[in-house]
């Protein structure tokens, strides 16, 4: 498990969370912001020259 986080894609607010390595380098779930329980769509893709996951949020609609 790494540590990763992402901006709210309703609030803004910064959120903390882990990205399973098993999961592989390109995973997609739903997670609910802590602050405004809005749903966000992440979009997770292992970056090979940062060495990090980078995660892209949206809203669910």
């Amino acid at each position: 498990m790494h540590e990763a986080g992402f901006q709210c894609a309703g609030c803004g607010e910064w959120i903390e969370t882990t990205v399973d390595e098993s999961g592989g380098s390109r995973q997609q779930y739903v997670e609910d912001c802590q602050v405004c329980c809005q749903p966000n769509v992440l979009t997770i893709q292992w970056d090979i020259s940062a060495q990090a996951y980078t995660i892209y949020a949206e809203l669910e609609s």
